[in-house]
């Protein structure tokens, strides 16, 4: 019932949804647990499988792992698609299972259906037992419906608890604003990378780094001209100009200025290494600002309040995002201000060595990180 009503709705975009009515379609039709000789599915895959029962015992095992072309099937397919989240429907215990995937997803989708989340002991031979070991990363839990048939507000409100999800893992919308970068500013980052990092090339080949500023203007469009004019900066008199790879407005919206696959000029000492997001904004605060409306606020400033959280909501899910994609600790998500103290800083020339700024300081990212923490893993948003 779920399935179907999933087939009605549009997920949002970058989730594809496969949805797999039955993996158990001799039980569907025989309403039995088993398949037609007696073979329990939950207890047939390869993660600690144990031989148990006999056929038509409650949970008989199989004679081996995955030894039933229905739990084979169910593997070739999760190996071929690797889904980044797994829902398993079972029935009848009414609970979302702790079963080792995302907690924060599984967490969801238990507030938005209204069931218990619960830890159900370890079971040899499970499907999700064996996805989350084998796939790291992925992300797959059971849901145990009550018994007998979803009413269909039930119906509704499991399939709701299924776009939650899709909703949280699904990466954020990104606008493309590229600034000039043509071969001569690769050059001049390249001639850069020598200079400071011992690096002859402007690719960024392996980010480990997401570095946070903020533009010290209220105008996205002054930020852009100055990432987009290719001049020496006023601080150090070097070229290539300065630029980051993502640019945030106040409305929330995400600009990408340059690839990921190329440096930026944007933090001393992690250029070679680090991904930088700017944010339209004149301090910390600015930007991390969740102030809750005030009964006296005028629209002005309630405008204001919405736009900074939209600000700071994008800039969370698109480090979230780039965490994934990139493998990028959480610790390594890092202010401009804590460049020193990056295990990744690296400079060759003695005078910058100290080179840093006061955007981002230690304190305002302790409460940034913090926030990312609330999100889903890294790896459910890959």
């Amino acid at each position: 019932a779920v399935t179907r009503r999933m087939r009605s709705l549009r997920p949002p975009p970058g989730v594809a949804l496969f949805l797999v009515d039955y993996l158990n379609p001799d039980g569907s039709a025989a309403v039995s647990r088993h398949i037609a000789w007696g073979v329990y599915l939950t207890r047939n895959f390869p993660f600690r499988w144990r031989a148990t029962g006999r056929p038509f015992d409650t949970y008989h095992a199989g004679r081996g792992p995955l030894s039933e072309p229905e739990s084979r099937a169910a593997a070739r397919f999760i190996a071929r698609v690797r889904p980044r989240v797994t829902i398993y429907y079972h029935q009848m215990l009414r609970l979302v299972d702790r079963s080792g995937g995302d907690r924060a997803l599984e967490q969801l989708y238990a507030r938005r259906s209204g069931l218990p989340y619960k830890r159900i002991p370890p079971i040899p031979g499970t499907a999700t037992s064996w996805q989350n070991h084998t796939f790291r990363g992925d992300s797959a839990f059971v849901v145990e419906l009550p018994a007998g048939r979803l009413s269909p507000r039930s119906v509704d409100r499991h399939a709701g608890a299924v776009m939650s999800v899709a909703r949280a893992i699904a990466p954020p919308r990104v606008r493309r604003t590229p600034i000039p970068y043509g071969e001569r500013r690769r050059e001049e980052m390249r001639a850069y990378a020598r200079r400071h990092y011992g690096i002859d090339d402007f690719r960024l080949s392996r980010p480990r780094v997401v570095v946070q500023h903020f533009t010290a203007s209220n105008s996205f469009r002054s930020a852009y001209e100055t990432f987009a004019r290719d001049a020496p900066d006023v601080e150090l008199g070097e070229l290539p100009g300065v630029c980051a790879h993502f640019l945030i407005a106040r409305d929330g919206q995400i600009h990408q200025l340059v690839p990921t696959t190329i440096m930026c000029r944007h933090t001393v000492g992690l250029n070679h290494t680090a991904i930088g997001i700017e944010h339209v904004g004149t301090s910390d605060g600015q930007v991390l600002s969740s102030e809750e409306r005030s009964p006296i606020a005028d629209r002005a400033s309630t405008a204001a309040i919405r736009s900074h959280r939209r600000q700071l909501r994008s800039s969370l899910l698109l480090t979230r995002a780039l965490q994934g994609r990139y493998g990028i600790r959480t610790r390594d998500v890092i202010g401009h201000n804590e460049s020193l103290s990056s295990p990744y800083h690296r400079e060759r020339v003695e005078r910058l060595r100290r080179q840093t700024h006061g955007d981002f300081e230690r304190a305002s990212m302790n409460r940034y990180r913090r926030a990312l923490g609330r999100l889903p893993a890294p790896s459910s948003v890959r």
